[in-house]
């Protein structure tokens, strides 16, 4: 049996070998408070799971759900924004 192989050196470069671009640095920039929001409320949600949540578990958790809106909210109006000034979002 006969291995078959490239005659070529790989032309396109490998996506596990470069660096972030520009762009996706600012993009992972831009959605880093809802992510940082996504993990509080985990947080919240994660002590509340060892026990019968009281009172402050429970405003815990609505102030992180709120958290995390308000960022999807904030991204989502940027987003907008950016469409209705004429870049890219």
């Amino acid at each position: 049996m006969k291995n078959i192989a490239a005659r070529q050196t790989v032309v396109t470069v490998d996506l596990i070998d470069r660096d972030p671009t520009a762009a996706e640095l600012d993009a992972i920039e831009l959605e880093m408070p809802g992510v940082l929001a996504g993990v509080d409320l985990l947080d919240a949600q994660i002590v509340a799971l060892d026990r019968t949540p009281n009172e402050l578990d429970e405003r815990r958790i609505r102030r992180a759900r709120r958290r995390v809106l308000a960022a999807r909210r904030d991204l989502a109006n940027t987003a907008v924004a950016a469409v209705q000034m004429g870049g890219a979002a």
